[in-house]
């Protein structure tokens, strides 16, 4: 299955001179020309890596790159007209795995996808995070509870997975109804209590197999995750 490349640029040639480029080099493809589009496209599309333009209607590059780093990982490479030093500093510092100034040879780009994608998979071939005897596998999405040589892997809904994946970037930080609903679906329409229910259930299944408690609520926020289990 090949890599998905998101290239997010309103210049519409450039977007399609980019598309074409990067498709030869054997990826799938989809765009985005807008700020709203490219945050709506990052979470559906679910991308392995960004090509993105700073300026961008309704909002900035800069932005969406701030966005996207609060959620996930994935590598991202700025392709921009803006050529000074703050702001590739700056698009570095926050996030952003590489930085390509216009005009640029699109073959050039491609093989930074390359090298960029081959960086984070080197960097990540595992990311697992671990609290107490709860492990959580970012890249197969699941979560294990291991006590001794026993392993129980929990039977997580992707909406659980992603609440509990989020709140454990941060352990012991409390996170609103609000926060948890837009990590899991940042386009979702439905109301912040429906995390309650996740949450309900995921506090259940955690239980069931030796982590009561490690999710509580939190009055007038919404819930922590400790770190013991």
């Amino acid at each position: 299955m090949s890599d998905r490349i998101l290239i997010v640029e309103d210049e519409r040639e450039i977007a399609e001179v980019l598309a074409l480029y990067v498709e030869n080099g054997g990826f799938t493809v989809a765009r985005a020309t807008t700020f709203q589009e490219a945050l709506r496209q990052h979470g559906q599309f679910q991308p392995d890596l960004v090509l993105l333009d700073i300026g961008l209607p309704g909002g900035d590059g800069i932005e969406v790159l701030t966005a996207m780093r609060r959620k996930v990982d994935t590598p991202v490479i700025m392709v921009t007209a803006v050529d000074d030093e703050v702001t590739k500093l700056s698009s570095l510092r926050i996030g952003a795995d590489d930085y390509v100034v216009k005009p640029f040879n699109p073959s050039e780009v491609v093989e930074r996808i390359r090298a960029v994608l081959r960086r984070a998979r080197g960097a990540s071939a595992r990311r697992v995070l671990t609290l107490g005897m709860l492990e959580i596998d970012l890249d197969a999405r699941s979560g294990t509870v291991v006590d001794g040589d026993v392993r129980n892997r929990l039977q997580l809904t992707p909406s659980e997975f992603g609440i509990l994946a989020h709140m454990a970037r941060h352990p012991r930080r409390a996170f609103s109804r609000a926060e948890l609903l837009d990590a899991v679906s940042p386009d979702s329409e439905a109301y912040d209590r429906v995390v309650d229910s996740h949450v309900s259930n995921l506090r259940q299944k955690l239980a069931a197999s030796g982590c009561a408690d490690m999710i509580e609520p939190v009055r007038g926020v919404g819930y922590r995750l400790w770190l013991d289990c």
